[in-house]
């Protein structure tokens, strides 16, 4: 069985959604690779409206994969590792799930006593 993780199934459904877009896959690997951004630094990046970045931002940020401060009149994102770390740990432990119930059925089928149909 797989191990539970601190978050709870809507914010694995969160967080999983807002890895799902292309977009948004982006925004995250653009903040890890180097330091934070502002949202109009970011949306210049993308042949998109301002509003759009600034909402796919805005999903990012729900699912705590980013925070935003104000300074000025700027809004500065950063990227939080740690819910990252989450995702990371989450998708490792399906993968044991898997390659478990992988080798079980190896096993199975291997086996030339057990019944074939």
């Amino acid at each position: 069985m797989v191990a539970r993780s601190s978050l709870s199934e809507a914010e694995v459904d969160q967080l999983f959604r807002a890895l799902a877009d292309t977009t948004r896959r982006d925004i995250v690997a653009r903040l890890q690779a180097g330091k934070p951004a502002s949202v109009t630094a970011l949306a210049a990046r993308y042949d998109m409206s301002f509003a759009a970045v600034q909402k796919h931002v805005a999903v990012l940020e729900e699912a705590g994969l980013v925070s935003k401060e104000s300074r000025g009149r700027e809004r500065i994102v950063r990227s939080n590792p740690e819910r990252l770390a989450q995702a990371r740990a989450l998708l490792l432990r399906l993968e044991q799930l898997w390659v478990s119930r992988f080798s079980q059925l190896d096993g199975v089928l291997a086996d030339p006593t057990h019944p074939r149909e």
